[in-house]
Order: C-alpha cells, then sequence, then structure tokens
C-alpha cells in the first residue's frame, strides 16, 4: 500500500468547541489503515505548526479512546509515544489529539527498503526489550490472556467478531471454531511482562534508522510477552520466514513456544 493509498483526504469534520483553536488552519487526511473502528485523522500544512492526529469514536469506541488516553499518560514516562494534546469526553464520544511522531512504520520501511530489512528487524526487537523490561510493579493497566477472553466471549456474543478478517490459517472458520481451537491451547505458563497489546509494523515509527516510538497504545497492559511477538511474528510473515526467526533471535529467545504464539494469534482474531 503506498502512501496515498494510506490516507485520504477529507474535509474537516465537526468538533467539539474546545477543540476548534488547536485544530484551525490545518488540512485534513483520515487514516485508511487502521482498524481500531475510531476515525483517525492527521492534520497538517498549518504554517509554523506541527502536525498532529485525532482520534473520535462513538459508544464502545469512545471507551477505547479513553483507555488509550490513560495508557498515554503512563506510557510516556517509559518510552516514546505521542503526547497528548487535548482529550474531550462525553457520554457517548470521545477525541484525542496528539501530536505527530517522525519517520515512517516500519512496515512501510520494511516494504521499500528489502536491503534494511535485517536493520530493522534489530531494531524493532531491541524496542520491543525495552517495552517489556519496564518494572511490573509501575504498571497499572491488566491486559492478560484471562482479561482478554472475556473481553473477546463479549465480542462473539454481541456478532462485532469480523470472520472475514481472520487470517489465512483460519479462512472459512467460524468466531467459535476459533474459541474452541484456541481453549484447546490452555493452560499456557504465564511470563508476564508490560506489552503494547497490538505490536504491529505499522503501530512502529522508524526514523534515520532507530525506532522513534510506538503508537496506538490503547491495549497497553501487564501480559504474557508473547501477546507482542505474535502479533508482530505473523505481520512478519509477509516478508519471508527468516525475519520472523531473526526477530526472535534478536529479541533474544532461541527457541519460539509454538503454542503460546498460535494461542495469542487466535485470540487476536477477536479484536
Amino acid at each position: 500500500m503506498s502512501d496515498i493509498e494510506r490516507e485520504e483526504a477529507c474535509a474537516a469534520p465537526v468538533v467539539p468547541a474546545s477543540l476548534s483553536d488547536e485544530v484551525a488552519g490545518y488540512q485534513w487526511a483520515r487514516d485508511m489503515v487502521g482498524e481500531s473502528g475510531s476515525s483517525v485523522y492527521r492534520l497538517h500544512g498549518r504554517a509554523g505548526a506541527p502536525d498532529l492526529f485525532l482520534k473520535h469514536g462513538r459508544d464502545g469506541f469512545a471507551e477505547d479512546i479513553s483507555d488509550e488516553m490513560a495508557r498515554l499518560r503512563w506510557l510516556a514516562g517509559y518510552i516514546p509515544v505521542p503526547a497528548l494534546k487535548h482529550f474531550m469526553r462525553t457520554p457517548d464520544q470521545a477525541w484525542l489529539l496528539m501530536t505527530a511522531m517522525p519517520g515512517k512504520s516500519a512496515y512501510q520501511l520494511l516494504e521499500a527498503n528489502p536491503e534494511a530489512r535485517p536493520a530493522i528487524i534489530d531494531a524493532a526487537a531491541a524496542f520491543l526489550r525495552r517495552l517489556h523490561a519496564i518494572p511490573l510493579s509501575e504498571c497499572p493497566f491488566n491486559g492478560d490472556h484471562a482479561y482478554r477472553l472475556g473481553r473477546a466471549r463479549k465480542r462473539i456474543d454481541a456478532a462485532l467478531v469480523d470472520v472475514d478478517d481472520f487470517d489465512d490459517e483460519r479462512e472459512g472458520w467460524t468466531a467459535e471454531q476459533v474459541w474452541e481451537a484456541m481453549h484447546g491451547l490452555l493452560p499456557l505458563t504465564p511470563d508476564p511482562v508490560v506489552t503494547h497489546g497490538d505490536f504491529s509494523l505499522d503501530n512502529l515509527l522508524i526514523h534515520e534508522g532507530r525506532v522513534v516510538g510506538c503508537i496506538d497504545v490503547g491495549r497497553v497492559g501487564i501480559a504474557d510477552r508473547y501477546q507482542d511477538l505474535a502479533i508482530i511474528w505473523n505481520c512478519l510473515g509477509e516478508f519471508g520466514a527468516p525475519l520472523q526467526e531473526r526477530l526472535f533471535r534478536q529479541y533474544g529467545i532461541a527457541d519460539p513456544d509454538q503454542r503460546k504464539l498460535q494461542f495469542h494469534l487466535m485470540l487476536d482474531e477477536f479484536f
């Protein structure tokens, strides 16, 4: 997907009065990549002002944006993330205005620069080790598989799971089939760390050869390290097994736990 295809120019949406001054004078582009259910906009072109991002969501997606706001505030003390500019919440809507971070996503760079792929993987693995080294005692958020299983069950029962978006290995499966297969992999020995929760190539930003931060942090919480490893490992499948293997080596795992990988990939199908 080219940079042009990743976003689409659009008119400025209606925003709360408290946001009007901060977004005045910007050109707007809507993000076409994310699957969060919220609307995401890039604000650019205001003379002498930095680019910004605005997320807007209704109902359950407003709750997701509120979760992201709280995690942004906390995570900023440990790793680079977008700076919070403004947050507005009503009973059924939420708006989150953040600074844009420099660089491009790891996915964009892997796609555009094949010769740089090993260095990109090394940088991603180093950043993930840094995230996972945050002391558990300092993290106030839970994201373990028991918590996420509860949320997944609610999404299944509410018919919110997009079965057409399942990975190729589960194409044609029902949500209940994935649920049953996933439970067949339990129990798992926990290995808790502070996780991103959606550590995909699109959520990792790289500038001048180094990771400068991560975005979409609404699922940050204490969980098994394979919550993050499984997602980025799966993303790398598009670029070949050698890069997947390099990721684990650089992270520090010689023999990946295939059971945990498969469990967390199936769990992610529900979100």
